[in-house]
């Protein structure tokens, strides 16, 4: 394990050599080289840019969770403060002074999926050597811990990286040789993990430097940032990338990003007000019943199982004829493809089977993501 670190345009091991942003910052891509998506922290379907408390495996930003063993101890939001080269980072603040116990753990993760990284060859004696490059800006100083591991927690890579001076962006890269050990999909599934530790305790912790069989969510020695009441904790710039040193950042279009990101996480945005636009067509089963198919915007890693609903939809045949429904479930979905059910009273508005039926929010955006897609 190899570890570097770039403070605004200054990179070394042990002595600083001046280069270029354009070296390690954003630029010189390659496509697909990146297997991080959203590294960038661009893309927030969820949450539109609101601050969230995570519990157990929820997500911050797209494709980034976290898995927490207590809630309620920190929180996560899309941020403006960024880097030379970045426009977003994501912003971790701890909610208080928390004492990290033995089994506690708190990370952020993002789960890559394993058709995404099946040509590292994990697991085989032709594994590849991989570099993680990331900015980090922190309200704490010291040694900080993350991990690279398979699906089952089998099979872990803990390492450290230093933070040097508090609240100043600094650029880290960590080179792994990649293991010939263990059991790592290459299909659908959950292909390897990158995990940033925000606190760990002893059973959580692992010795950096070496693969072991042992799980764990950061390093052994690691600073805790929920530990400290108010700490922040900036991330952007994440880069997973086949090689022994860390290369110029690759930024995708936003339509291409954001692509990656909807296999994961398809959400359907439904416009309110005056205008009615971008409406939902439906056709009714009953008097009282309507289903409305919506075709995934790129195909899905899975079919989704439920969908969560924020806010509530206006549906008619015609607009002076017209109900209000707080409740719309999911019917049934494939990978391409999904079904959207409402209930309304019989005669608000006037149904019969066959009648095309539009949905709209029914004051302002309404949005319907659908879950189960993710890893």
């Amino acid at each position: 394990m190899s570890l570097t670190t770039v403070q605004q345009g200054m990179i070394g091991t042990q002595s600083s050599i001046p280069m270029t942003y354009g070296n390690l910052g954003a630029g010189d891509a390659s496509i697909m080289k990146n297997r991080i998506i959203n590294g960038a922290m661009v893309i927030d379907q969820r949450n539109a840019g609101a601050s969230v408390t995570p519990t157990y495996n929820s997500y911050g930003l797209d494709r980034w969770s976290f898995p927490v063993s207590q809630n309620s101890k920190l929180t996560a939001q899309q941020s403006s403060t960024a880097p030379a080269g970045f426009t977003n980072s994501m912003l971790i603040t701890s909610s208080s002074a928390y004492s990290v116990g033995a089994s506690d753990y708190f990370a952020l993760q993002q789960k890559i999926e394993g058709y995404n990284v099946s040509d590292l060859g994990f697991g085989t004696a032709n594994a590849k050597t991989i570099t993680v490059s990331f900015w980090v800006q922190c309200s704490l100083t010291g040694t900080f811990g993350g991990v690279i591991g398979n699906n089952n927690g089998s099979r872990n890579y803990p390492f450290t990286y230093t933070i040097s001076s508090a609240n100043t962006w600094e650029q880290k890269s960590v080179t792994i040789a990649g293991d010939t050990s263990g059991t790592w999909l290459t299909t659908n599934g959950v292909g390897l993990i990158v995990f940033f530790g925000l606190g760990a305790g002893s059973s959580w912790s692992g010795t950096a430097g070496a693969w072991t069989g042992t799980q764990a969510f950061s390093a052994t020695g690691a600073t805790s940032v929920v530990g400290t009441n108010g700490a922040t904790f900036y991330i952007t710039g994440v880069q997973l990338e086949v090689g022994s040193s860390a290369t110029g950042f690759e930024y995708r279009q936003y339509g291409t990003e954001l692509a990656l990101c909807q296999r994961y996480c398809p959400v359907l945005v439904i416009d309110g007000g005056s205008a009615n636009n971008n409406r939902l067509l439906g056709y009714a089963q009953t008097s009282t019943i309507v289903d409305y198919p919506w075709t995934f915007p790129v195909t899905t890693r899975a079919a989704a199982t439920g969908i969560t609903v924020n806010g509530t939809f206006t549906l008619g045949v015609a607009s002076s004829n017209s109900a209000t429904t707080s409740s719309i479930a999911f019917n049934n979905s494939g990978t391409t493809n999904a079904s959207l059910r409402t209930t309304t009273t019989a005669g608000s508005p006037l149904l019969s089977q066959g009648t095309l039926v539009y949905l709209t929010g029914n004051s302002g955006t309404a949005t319907i993501i659908f879950n189960g897609c993710e890893l």
